[in-house]
């Protein structure tokens, strides 16, 4: 009984603790997750693919399970890898978030890359996917929540690293905990707002009242190839900037301050040039150099990977390695 009351006050301990701290866990939570633009962009931009083909009337079903494996990731097992990391072992932080840059910068470069080279078309000719909807569908939801896995891993590890180390370990649990939500919920609920836009918009066009309404109603069927079109678009930007950005700060921090210095340096010269907005010209600047860089490093990436960490891959594991997109 004397364990059992003793657990009880160890949680209302941590209650009261979260309670007290629960605008800077807040707070905390908002500026860190900012911080993890690209990969959330990115993800985003990437899972309505996942619900393409299926019935309409399964469309958000199917965002719900991934957006429920999503938080599996985030809150059962890279919650308690992280703290674990940051406690016994923080001088990993630094390397994992640049090999979670490489990642990103590597997979925006692919696809920058693939823009002018595309995928060749299946050999048979086939459709990729046949057989039992309910099979697929599962398919589909495993192979989506694999794939936030490894989003959210950066994402997590990101964040980690924006919050401040002396902070107390229920602090960060619970702040790595509540972006991890947030995150998830801005991610899926933006899924499932463009996965349902289409169907909105021919409901409108059939079923409204007003000439305004049913044009509405066509203009928001014909902005969604152009709205899926600016997200690859802004996705694949922000990896590459973020992952470049976090590929130039780790090398900073193990030692090598080319090219950061060099960057910060010219992004103040140019902040002096624009007094009025030196603060914005010193930001486009940074991420201007960092982008070109994260593309210069994703490309050298593409070889590398196809030839070296695929064959690799398929040599451990018996199966084909592909990208995580």
């Amino acid at each position: 009984m004397s364990g059992l009351l003793a657990l009880l006050d160890d949680v209302a301990g941590i209650a009261k603790v979260a309670a007290a701290s629960v605008d800077d866990v807040a707070g905390q939570a908002a500026k860190a997750s900012a911080k993890a633009a690209g990969a959330v962009i990115d993800d985003a931009a990437v899972t309505p693919k996942y619900v393409h083909g299926f019935a309409a009337a399964r469309e958000l079903p199917i965002v719900g399970k991934i957006a429920l494996g999503s938080i599996r990731n985030k809150l059962l097992i890279l919650l308690p890898l992280a703290l674990l990391l940051s406690a016994f072992a923080p001088w990993m932080v630094t390397p994992l978030l640049m090999l979670g840059g490489s990642y990103l910068c590597f997979e925006g470069a692919e696809k920058v890359y693939h823009l002018f080279k595309p995928h060749a078309p299946h050999a048979d000719g086939q459709p990729a996917e046949q057989g039992d909807p309910a099979h697929l569908e599962a398919t589909k939801v495993a192979g989506a929540v694999k794939t936030d896995f490894i989003l959210s891993a950066e994402i997590m590890t990101i964040i980690l690293a924006a919050l401040d180390p002396s902070a107390s370990l229920v602090f960060r649990a619970f702040t790595l905990g509540l972006a991890g939500v947030i995150i998830t919920v801005v991610v899926y609920g933006s899924v499932a707002l463009i996965v349902k836009a289409d169907d909105v918009g021919l409901w409108l066009a059939r079923v409204g009242r007003l000439s305004v309404t049913r044009a509405l109603g066509r203009g928001i069927v014909k902005f969604m190839p152009i709205l899926m079109t600016l997200l690859m678009i802004i996705g694949t930007a922000a990896m590459i900037w973020v992952g470049g950005s976090i590929v130039i700060h780790g090398l900073s921090e193990l030692g090598q301050p080319h090219p950061y210095e060099d960057i910060h340096h010219i992004a103040e010269l140019a902040a002096h040039a624009f007094v009025g907005a030196s603060g914005f010209i010193a930001w486009v600047v940074t991420a201007f150099f960092d982008g070109i860089l994260g593309l210069i490093y994703g490309l050298i990436l593409i070889p590398i990977v196809a030839r070296i960490i695929n064959p690799l891959i398929r040599l451990v594991t018996g199966k084909k390695a592909g990208a995580a997109h």
